[in-house]
């Protein structure tokens, strides 16, 4: 039976498990090390408790493989906030490429809610499909073909232990902090004059509630939104400029890009083309990108759409 003692290892090999070249979580055989077709199994014991801690201790291993992943992109770890009494590892953080902060045009990547983090967008797709549908690297590497800065959020990363305790982090105490912090701390003093935002999920509503704080700014910098099924509610005032900026590509049946009904003051909203919530951002990627770039030249030519 799993207990508070209980340990599970800290790295994807002693697990028995590693990705293959389609970025597929598959087992390791035992007696050569090598790769086998064989996917993630989640029931290993008779104790339903300690699969599902195993299971989580794995996604802390995720977490970290996904890290490495990111700054293999190029991308680099940066503190939140940035200037701060508290030690490093005491403190949230958030990955930039080299130019997020000299670029004009500038992309915010922000998950959902729950235990995803920093280039997430859901860890059942990491351990169970794969890492195009699971994570944001898809959104990183055509975003820098395409010129843009890069920020990933890191949205839920909001406590830390300290001497048994878990600790609020000051300046990312909740998704909402986290977003004010890297905004004052990091975005404020950069280059950005073009930013484009794609948020999936409780990434919509850090995205809108952002927007209704800071409507002057929001209106100023973000040419274009991009929700990912967001579970987003506009206010009664202010969010006349959100509407104008965004879309919102929702898990359907339909095909993708099929008109599909929402309240009539909300941004529009088109199916992503897949009906599992997890899977929009993947399904939708080409889609949303041609969204983007097409509000962005329609920017650069002094066109308001």
């Amino acid at each position: 039976m799993a207990s508070a003692t209980t340990t599970f290892p800290n790295n994807l090999k002693d697990f028995g498990y590693d990705f293959d070249e389609g970025g597929r979580l598959r087992k390791l055989d035992p007696k050569t090390g090598l790769l086998t077709n064989e996917g993630f199994e989640f029931n290993v014991s008779e104790d339903a408790q300690y699969n599902q801690k195993r299971y989580e201790a794995l996604g802390e291993v995720i977490n970290q493989y996904v890290y490495e992943l990111l700054e293999k992109e190029g991308l680099k770890r940066l503190a939140v906030p940035k200037n701060s009494d508290s030690p490093l590892e005491l403190r949230s953080f958030v990955f930039a490429c080299d130019k997020a902060f000299t670029s004009k045009k500038l992309m915010i990547l922000i998950h959902g809610s729950g235990v995803v983090r920093a280039g997430q967008w859901a860890r059942r797709l990491i351990i169970n499909d794969n890492l195009n549908s699971g994570t944001q690297l898809p959104y990183i590497k055509k975003a820098k073909e395409l010129g843009y800065g890069i920020i990933v959020l890191n949205t839920n990363d909001n406590r830390r232990l300290i001497n048994g305790v878990n600790e609020d982090i000051k300046g990312s105490e909740d998704p909402h902090e986290h977003m004010e912090t890297v905004w004052t701390d990091y975005i404020q003093s950069s280059e950005a004059k073009d930013i484009a935002i794609v948020a999936h999920s409780y990434g919509g509503v850090c995205t809108v509630e952002f927007a209704h704080r800071h409507p002057e700014e929001f209106k100023k910098l973000v040419f274009a939104v991009g929700f990912t099924d967001s579970v987003h509610r506009l206010p009664r005032k202010g969010g006349e400029h959100v509407v104008q900026v965004s879309k919102n590509w929702v898990s359907s049946e339909q095909p993708l890009d099929t008109p599909v009904d929402c309240a009539s003051d909300d941004v529009p909203c088109v199916s992503a083309g897949h009906p599992v919530h997890e899977m929009t951002s993947w399904s939708c990627i080409e889609s949303l990108f041609k969204f983007l770039e097409e509000r962005y030249h329609n920017r650069i030519k002094g066109i308001d759409n």
